[in-house]
């Protein structure tokens, strides 16, 4: 049997001003609405950041809590909260996101130029979030964007552990300005590092969007896709919604013969608990 494809969308991000791209979901009700028009095309994960009344990025802990609720009342996604923020949101703050009771959040495994910006995850950040994840049952999504962190994962697993529920699971992250390349010869490297037993996503930002599809999908990896991390469809063809992207992904997951994985496979994958 063909493994199915778990696919995430990362609907918003930190990055966009919503002036510069309108389809952006920065409302609650946006994001909402966005989350189950994707889930009914073949999305299982959300990966979430959130937006102020000015739609500015925000971590702030009553928005993300009005935000998971909403999400759990009107959707089967799994919700997975960023603890990355804005790249220049405090280490406070992006641990506090925890303090909302996401099924999962993200663990960037190390500190990582991100274009004109720092993006910051000193070692000890690294093991306070993986080790508040585990003691709330929260899942982590390792994310990965240069391959020395995948040495820095290990590092962390045989030191302090496995994650809450015990499967590990990393987002390659690839096309970052400063980061790794988003390229078939980057995810194939990146393989051999993985642990034993992790299933991986693959994220390509910008022009590396389909490449990196394809590649995960032929090495037997699943995708993340959303205007977080790609606003053009084509070149000079700006991306009309969230849900463009993710009917593309299925499209090419259903041409590998790995169709979109449902939810509850997904929960089971990543060994989530249900919340209610």
């Amino acid at each position: 049997m063909t493994t199915p494809t778990l696919i995430t969308i990362a609907p918003t991000g930190a990055e966009s001003a919503k002036s510069e791209v309108p389809a952006l979901p920065v409302t609650l009700d946006e994001l909402v609405s966005t989350a189950r028009e994707c889930e009914a095309l073949g999305a299982a994960v959300i990966h979430v950041h959130i937006r102020d009344a000015e739609a500015r990025p925000t971590l702030d802990l009553g928005r993300l809590r009005d935000t998971v609720a909403a999400l759990r009342e009107q959707t089967n996604l799994i919700v997975q909260l960023s603890t990355g923020g804005a790249v220049s949101d405090p280490e406070s703050d992006r641990l506090r996101v925890l303090d909302a009771e996401p099924d999962m959040a993200s663990c960037t495994m190390g500190t990582v130029n991100f274009g004109d910006d720092v993006f910051m995850n000193r070692w000890e950040f690294i093991v306070e979030l993986h080790t508040r994840m585990r003691e709330r049952g929260i899942v982590p999504e390792y994310e990965i964007f240069d391959l020395g962190q995948l040495t820095t994962l290990r590092r962390l697993l045989d030191k302090y552990g496995p994650p809450a529920g015990g499967h590990v699971h990393v987002d390659l992250v690839m096309g970052v300005p400063g980061g790794m390349p988003g390229t078939a010869e980057a995810l194939v490297s990146c393989l051999r590092d993985l642990p034993d037993g992790a299933t991986f996503s693959a994220t390509g930002i910008g022009r590396s969007t389909i490449p990196v599809m394809l590649a995960s999908l032929s090495a037997g990896g699943h995708l993340r896709v959303g205007m977080e991390d790609t606003i053009s469809y084509a070149k000079g063809q700006p991306v009309e919604s969230n849900m463009q992207l993710v009917a593309r992904a299925v499209g090419f997951a259903r041409l590998a013969q790995r169709p979109p994985m449902p939810a509850g496979e997904a929960r089971a994958l990543l060994e989530v608990k249900s919340r209610g």
